[in-house]
């Protein structure tokens, strides 16, 4: 029977940090959840570190609370990289064919990826990961698959994902200094998409809209491919703090207000009626706080509304505002206002579902990990799992001799760890 490895996922947000470690038998497409622990973040704001020491001593926390839990050690571990600085980049590559018989090959492929990286970017910006969209051939139409075709020019279009090098570095230099090894850092809009989406939604077209607490982060993808990546500066604990300040209460009420009265406005007939005949919620407490539901749901709403705007923005860049079939994905904490769905697609004018993580397998198609929840704001912690399993799989597959050209080319394009 095949021996059995560990993985472990580490989501750096700005509400919380979450850190899961399964086990995993090569060649089964289930794994056991050995632990999941959370603790709320410090040291990070908007989903950028700006205090190292303080995440690592929440890594560190974690770490040991796992390990002892598990009782099994934590070596390398998968983590996200989120905040706004994060923006993608279009770019064009262009190779000869090396091969004498003009045979496209996997070497020609590599090459032309990295010649697409050659584009200028600022001194203290670095690509962190590209995706190939389309090869050409001898000016022909877009391919997907170009290896074993024949020409003398081979063309690729990327998107190349790129960060601000000092907060990649106070990333990296938190996990390490927490005594981790860092196997692989992921895009926070890519991590939550790997766990939402399915592939006909990716081929139709579609965005995952993450809502997360200190960013909201979106990701499009179109025939199969990524196309466009973004994060805003505002989530779903601006909304917190908005209701913080508006009914002058203190944080962990505003939180407790949101969670248990939140809503997104109703419409027609049914919102009229409930105008009429509205009753003050009273909250008990340290300080007593009385409002409305109509005024708690125009705080919400405003919040959510820059959000919608911020996405409509992005996707009128690229010309798909109201053009992508299988609509917009929302996933993240913030997905789980009460009312969302009907005001996203009022707003969005698209098809809308609310994206709960899955696992998916061959054998099983859909299904939920055992050991954790089905909750929105898990997807991007289900996304680096599932990513991680995807690469140790592909090492696997290396290292008994099967074509592990393309993990490896994969591997060098993504963040290197020093």
């Amino acid at each position: 029977m095949p021996k059995p490895y560990n993985i472990t996922a580490l989501d750096i947000g700005s509400g919380s940090v979450k850190l899961v470690s399964v086990l995993k038998r090569r060649g089964d497409s289930d794994f056991e959840i050995l632990g999941y622990l959370e603790e709320p973040s410090l040291g990070i704001r908007r989903g950028v570190v700006i205090n190292a020491s303080q995440v690592s001593d929440t890594i560190s926390s974690l770490v040991r609370k796992l390990e002892d839990k598990s009782k099994k050690k934590i070596g390398g571990i998968y983590a996200n990289i989120g905040g706004g600085h994060i923006n993608s980049v279009c770019s064009r590559g262009l190779v000869s064919v090396s091969r004498a018989d003009q045979k496209i090959s996997r070497e020609d492929i590599y090459r032309v990826i990295q010649a697409a990286q050659t584009f200028p970017l600022p001194s203290n910006k670095e690509i962190i990961e590209v995706f190939p969209k389309d090869f050409i051939v001898d000016g022909g139409n877009s391919i997907k698959e170009a290896v074993g075709m024949q020409g003398v020019r081979l063309e690729a279009d990327v998107l190349a994902i790129c960060g601000f090098s000092p907060y990649l570095n106070n990333l990296k230099k938190s996990i390490l200094t927490s005594g981790l090894e860092i196997n692989c850092l992921i895009p926070t809009p890519l991590a939550s998409s790997k766990a939402v989406l399915t592939p006909r939604e990716k081929e139709l077209g579609v965005c995952v809209l993450d809502i997360g607490s200190g960013t909201s982060s979106m990701s499009v993808f179109e025939e199969g491919s990524l196309i466009h990546t973004a994060v805003f500066p505002v989530g779903s604990g601006h909304i917190t703090n908005d209701i913080a300040v508006c009914l002058k209460t203190d944080i962990d009420t505003a939180e407790k207000i949101k969670i248990e009265f939140g809503a997104l406005r109703e419409s027609g007939a049914s919102e009229k009626r409930n105008r009429k005949n509205e009753k003050k919620i009273k909250i008990e407490g340290e300080d007593n706080v009385s409002f409305s539901k109509k005024t708690l749901n125009d705080i919400i709403e405003a919040r959510v509304s820059e959000i919608f705007d911020l996405t409509n923005k992005e996707l009128k860049k690229i010309s798909k505002q109201g053009q992508l079939p299988a609509g917009v994905v929302l996933t993240g904490g913030g997905a789980k206002i009460l009312g969302i769905r009907d005001f996203a697609k009022k707003e969005l004018k698209l098809p809308i579902r609310i994206g709960t993580p899955v696992f998916l397998s061959e054998e099983k198609g859909r299904h939920q990990v055992f050991g954790l929840s089905d909750d929105p704001g898990h997807s991007t912690l289900y996304g680096l799992l599932i990513e991680a399993i995807e690469m140790e799989e592909d090492d696997i597959r290396d290292s008994g001799g099967g074509g592990g050209f393309w993990h490896k080319a994969k591997s060098l394009l993504r963040v290197f760890i020093p």
